[in-house]
């Protein structure tokens, strides 16, 4: 009874070693089988490198756009250009309205009697020219067979130079004679209109005028300066 004993006791002490090195066996297969962890590990960081190299990858575009400023630039610059452009157009159109004095050159002058008042004539000075003209002083009359020209009237200056723009005109009115009696009639059939300069100088060439039919003068007449009114030319 006492060998079966022995006999049991051993045969149990062998089965626990049999279980334990079963249990040994299943740890180490627990080990092996955690070990590919890492290696997933290694996997789910590799898209987050990848992720973020994709994140980053506009920004590293963006001083692309900031190049387009010299772009910018010089589309100003263009702007720029544009504004001489109009300073040039500026500067021409200046000059093609630079004023002058009007002569024979840019100028047309007709004379007409009028009815009132009377022993009066009328002067009509007109623009031909592409640019302004200075009506300077007033027109030096000489008829034909006068030893001097016509008395300026001096009462009769306006406040300002009369400046012409192509197609205006400016109107002088002649006073052909005094009061009735008063001086020795002379008749004349042309006329001959000097223009004054700036200085108050005379032109050499004048404009010749064919005076109406039957026009006395005398030595009390006059001729006013210039006008920009038809009506103040002819108060006098």
């Amino acid at each position: 009874m006492r060998t079966n004993r022995i006999r049991t006791t051993a045969l149990a002490a062998t089965a626990l070693v049999a279980a334990l090195s079963l249990t040994a066996c299943g740890g180490n297969e627990g080990t092996k089988s955690a070990g590919p962890a890492p290696a997933a590990t290694t996997e789910s960081t590799a898209p987050q490198t990848q992720q973020t190299s994709e994140t980053t990858a506009p920004q590293t575009e963006a001083p692309a756009e900031n190049a387009s400023t010299p772009a910018q630039g010089k589309h100003a610059g263009g702007n720029g250009d544009k504004g001489t452009h109009s300073g040039t157009e500026a500067a021409t159109q200046a000059s093609s309205t630079a004023r002058t004095a009007c002569t024979t050159a840019n100028t047309t002058v007709t004379v007409t009697k009028v009815t009132r008042p009377i022993n009066h004539l009328l002067l009509t000075l007109k623009n031909t020219g592409s640019g302004l003209c200075d009506a300077y002083y007033a027109p030096h009359l000489g008829f034909d067979g006068a030893q001097s020209v016509f008395r300026i009237l001096e009462d009769s200056k306006p406040q300002a130079v009369v400046t012409l723009a192509p197609g205006e005109e400016a109107y002088a009115g002649i006073g052909l004679s005094g009061e009735p009696g008063q001086g020795k009639l002379y008749k004349s059939k042309n006329l001959s209109v000097f223009f004054a300069k700036k200085n108050g100088s005379t032109y050499d060439t004048p404009a010749k005028l064919k005076l109406p039919a039957e026009t006395y003068w005398d030595d009390n007449g006059f001729v006013t300066y210039w006008q920009s009114d038809r009506s103040d030319a002819l108060m006098y």
